[in-house]
């Protein structure tokens, strides 16, 4: 699995960060999301797949 966050639409909810903290960092400048690394290991798909329903932007895409 891919994962990406579309840096246009985050807004610095943190949610994503929250949900999962290994797969998203926070920029220290604005707090906006990106993430750690796009391709995700198997132990963090889930929570991947939480953040991506709880962003309230949609920001967060993953690709199989």
């Amino acid at each position: 699995m891919k994962v990406r966050v579309d840096p246009d639409r985050c807004q610095g909810h943190t949610l994503c960060a929250m949900i999962a903290p290994k797969a998203f960092e926070l920029s220290d400048i604005d707090g906006h999301s990106s993430a750690v690394s796009e391709d995700v290991p198997a132990d963090q798909e889930a929570g991947v797949r939480e953040a991506v329903h709880s962003c309230p932007e949609r920001a967060i895409s993953i690709s199989e």
